[in-house]
């Protein structure tokens, strides 16, 4: 039910946003829908700083409550998902959560240079070179701005 009233509040959102101004695809996580959220019921803790770890689990019904929703707020994103993931806007390597908060539909233009940040960041908490705090805050800069990830990832590989 909670499922249903969001897609049509949603739906009324976008039509009073304007549609035809909206490009294909987000170039980015729409911080209404995807504002991140951190794992809190984890299956372990990883990593020396004991990161709460949320498995993987988003269904297939999600996945398409969230290409509705991003449909909904004007998005035009083809009916075809072979150049979309649904991407957990936190990963989950970072203590990220499987929350419909947390998830959007990545173009495969922007996970091509994202996804290397994501697991060279999680290997630097592996190895305690950065904190989980530090590494969201940089997740948060390069999937905001997908034009600073070459320096996000320069960043890490330095650590």
């Amino acid at each position: 039910m909670k499922k249903m009233i969001l897609v049509s509040f949603l739906l009324v959102s976008s039509i009073a946003w304007g549609l035809s101004d909206m490009p294909d695809f987000p170039p980015s996580p729409d911080k209404s829908m995807t504002p991140s959220v951190i794992c809190t019921s984890p299956t372990e803790y990883r990593y020396p700083e004991h990161i709460a770890y949320c498995a993987r689990a988003v269904d297939p019904s999600t996945k398409q409550l969230v290409f509705a929703n991003y449909r909904a707020r004007g998005y035009k994103l083809s009916e075809s998902r072979d150049h979309y993931k649904i991407d957990h806007f936190f990963p989950l390597c970072a203590g990220g959560a499987n929350d419909i908060g947390n998830l959007w539909p990545q173009h495969e233009s922007i996970f091509t240079v994202t996804d290397d940040i994501e697991f060279v960041g999680c290997q630097k908490l592996a190895a305690a070179r950065i904190k989980q705090k530090d590494l969201l805050e940089l997740m948060k800069k390069a999937k905001y701005d997908n034009s600073k990830a070459p320096e996000v990832l320069k960043y890490l590989y330095s650590l």
